[in-house]
């Protein structure tokens, strides 16, 4: 049978879809109505792959009504894809041009099929929420501490004191979302059993990066962004660096780690020979934050909860 693969471009209005191998093309409307249809063309073909890119939330829509067709679908990181235009010697962007180029990806390249999980979806929303409120709590907290007026400083911390009450009501959701749900919950006290990792970062990693458990400790690192690269050429030795990842999870990576720097005996005693050997304090926790997301994953592929080396 021949192999059929498919990219959808994702905008708040239009689906724009190509099918390959032919290069079929159509367009839909972001609807319900559009979805479903959309949905109901595409089981009758069967393909291999359906990709579409992370869109910003507009791409939600479609995929749970692309899972609930039972069709695999990948979601695909939007640099990545540019990237591989680029290579492919495609400079042009339109809607059209992107679905092809993401047919194209998903038929060369490998990926990996989104699971069906609502509640790790719902717990996402949360964990993505609350994030957003503490930053405007932050530029909130800014605003007030440097304006010159009175009404500016009064208005800044009257936001301010709002979102300190909506972080909380999110905290209480994310608690109760997670304590709902018994795989979430034990995969939350597996976590959480690591000392120096306490509920921000527990919830973040269950809702961003709900594949934890089922990588090798190098994608764990890498879909974290503290993998070091290589960059050498030659006889050229280059400096190691860290790329890519999920950034709202390494920032709650990066003050656990902080945490856990001081008060795990295992991860401080690591922390320290790394300082003691020279390496400079920003690189010690970086290390820091590789090995913590290593034995996250490891908990989780045993099953079993931390125990002190």
């Amino acid at each position: 049978m021949t192999q059929v693969d498919v990219g959808i471009d994702v905008s708040k209005d239009h689906l724009d879809v190509v099918i390959l191998p032919d290069g079929e093309t159509l367009r839909v409307e972001n609807d319900k109505a559009g979805r479903c249809a959309l949905a109901k063309r595409l089981r009758a073909l069967a393909p291999r792959a359906v990709g579409l890119e992370a869109s910003g939330g507009y791409e939600r829509a479609i995929l749970k009504a692309l899972l609930k067709a039972d069709l695999p679908v990948r979601r695909l990181n939007p640099w990545r894809v540019r990237q591989f235009a680029q290579a492919l010697g495609v400079l042009a962007k339109n809607d059209r041009i992107d679905a092809g180029i993401i047919a194209r990806f998903v038929a060369v390249l490998p990926t990996r099929k989104v699971v069906a999980d609502e509640a790790a979806e719902a717990i996402a929303e949360l964990v993505t929420a609350r994030r957003q409120a503490c930053e405007d709590l932050t530029r909130c907290r800014n605003q007030a501490a440097h304006a010159q007026g009175n009404l500016v400083k009064r208005l800044a911390r009257r936001r301010a004191e709002h979102l300190e009450q909506d972080i909380q009501v999110l905290d209480r959701a994310l608690a109760k979302a997670v304590a709902d749900n018994p795989e979430h919950a034990h995969k939350d006290a597996l976590i959480q059993s690591v000392p120096g990792v306490g509920p921000v970062c527990s919830h973040t990693l269950i809702g961003l990066m709900p594949e934890l458990g089922r990588l090798t400790n190098r994608q764990a690192a890498a879909l974290l962004g503290v993998a070091p690269y290589d960059h050498d050429s030659g006889k050229m030795k280059g400096k190691r660096a860290i790329f890519g990842g999920r950034q709202a999870v390494r920032d709650v990576a990066y003050m656990a780690a902080l945490a856990a720097g001081r008060h795990n005996p295992t991860l401080k005693a690591f922390k320290d020979r790394l300082l003691e050997a020279g390496k400079k304090p920003k690189v010690a926790i970086v290390a820091v934050m590789r090995k913590l997301i290593t034995i996250l994953n490891a908990l989780l592929r045993d099953n079993a909860p931390w125990k002190a080396a």
